[in-house]
């Protein structure tokens, strides 16, 4: 923390007011996340009109960035040992805005995909030391602070998916579109820069030692919190890529029908990843907040699977609330389990590693049971038992020793 000297009240201030930026700034950082793969879908005609791509040809576009945010995971360790926590962070903002607005260079496959690449491993950096930057600053609030960036995360790949349309029609340009996110970016990066310099120059920096060297792969805590974290973003991908589609095709509704079930989906999601750590509040046991999220996400992915037509506005509610809080608590579970700052990075990592190498197959797996099988009941039944089997690794993940998660 900054040094306070001659006038405590006033330095307690300063303090408390770094602390405020620094929260703000995590908001808009992690806001900054989702929009480099949200921005893709609805876009999807006009890029693959121009581009000449295929359906698979064109599911790059997400798929790759989504593996570099896994396959880069662990050299955010690597950064935050050279440069800190706080640069660490920096440096993949600006990696992502500038991978961002590259994108307005024109309509070649091999930019976009290059750009869509870079911005996975920025998003991958700044992604993984956001924990480790809770742990450090805000050890006494991880659950809210957490909520919060989360809430960011949920909010930018909402306006995201909801304004690349509008926005690539009044500009006159997808690639265009795409570029503007970079705007967005540069915000996010000129915010964090400002909040590391109001910390001081003694800003958080990741210590040096064993533990940050390598990721716990011995560690059966990292492994379930690795389970659950792989669960969770595969069905998160899996209902941003197919849920419209899963609407219109067994449920009965209409493009735009349907795409306001996934707004309406995407924001009470939101609104949840901010209520549900507040509700469970500082210091209590996660475990029943666990429980009931993921049991909400498993009724709602198997109410789709089954019954899509009817009630869909029950599932669509128990996938919002459900996946909304639980999303926020399984990113709060690397913070909780690490004894200090560098390793609740290190079980970021390992949990983003594994994490999006599911949430990049995960879809595409299930478009390969719809093509199958000719809708999507097999598909969306298979995800709610996911969703359920995810109770398992929860059922040991809690204790006191190296078992279990530390309250």
């Amino acid at each position: 923390m900054m040094q306070t000297q001659g006038h405590p009240a006033v330095s307690a201030h300063s303090a408390r007011s770094a602390l405020g930026l620094t929260a703000v700034a995590l908001f808009v950082a992690a806001a900054n996340l989702r929009p480099a793969i949200a921005a893709v879908s609805p876009l999807a005609d006009h890029i693959r009109s121009d581009l000449r791509l295929s359906a698979t040809g064109l599911s790059l576009l997400t798929t790759v960035p989504t593996l570099a945010m896994g396959v880069c995971a662990p050299a955010a360790a690597v950064v935050a040992r050279r440069f800190g926590l706080h640069r660490g962070v920096l440096l993949g903002l600006a990696v992502i805005t500038l991978a961002t607005a590259a994108r307005a260079a024109g309509a070649s496959s091999w930019l976009q995909l290059s750009c869509s690449a870079a911005a996975g491993a920025g998003i991958a950096m700044a992604q993984t030391l956001l924990p480790a930057v809770v742990k450090a600053r805000f050890a006494d609030r991880v659950g809210l602070v957490t909520g919060v960036y989360t809430a960011g995360l949920g909010l930018g790949g909402a306006v995201a998916a909801g304004v690349s349309a509008p926005l690539a029609d009044a500009i006159g340009s997808w690639p265009g579109a795409l570029a503007s996110w970079a705007v967005l970016a540069l915000a996010g990066t000129v915010l964090w820069s400002v909040a590391g310099r109001a910390l001081g120059p003694d800003g958080v920096a990741a210590p040096s030692g064993p533990v940050t060297r390598g990721l716990p792969w011995r560690s059966a805590r990292a492994w379930r919190i690795t389970a659950l974290a792989a669960g969770n973003s595969a069905l998160y991908y899996c209902e941003l890529a197919w849920v419209a589609a899963l609407l219109q095709d067994d449920g009965g509704h209409n493009a735009a029908g349907a795409g306001l079930l996934l707004t309406v989906m995407i924001s009470i999601q939101v609104v949840s990843m901010l209520a549900v750590p507040a509700l469970l509040g500082e210091g209590r046991d996660m475990r029943q907040g666990l429980a009931w999220t993921i049991t909400l996400t498993a009724v709602g992915f198997l109410g789709l699977a089954f019954a899509p037509g009817a009630a869909t506005w029950l599932w669509i509610v128990a996938l919002g609330i459900g996946h909304g809080g639980l999303f926020t608590l399984v990113l709060t579970l690397p913070v909780v389990a690490g004894r200090d700052s560098a390793e609740a990075g290190r079980i970021s990592a390992m949990a983003f590693f594994v994490g999006y190498a599911c949430a990049a197959l995960a879809p595409v797996l299930v478009g390969a049971l719809r093509d199958s099988m000719g809708d999507f009941h097999l598909a969306f039944g298979l995800l709610g038992g996911v969703a359920a089997l995810m109770l398992l690794p929860l059922a040991r993940l809690y204790g006191g020793d190296e078992t279990g998660v530390r309250r």
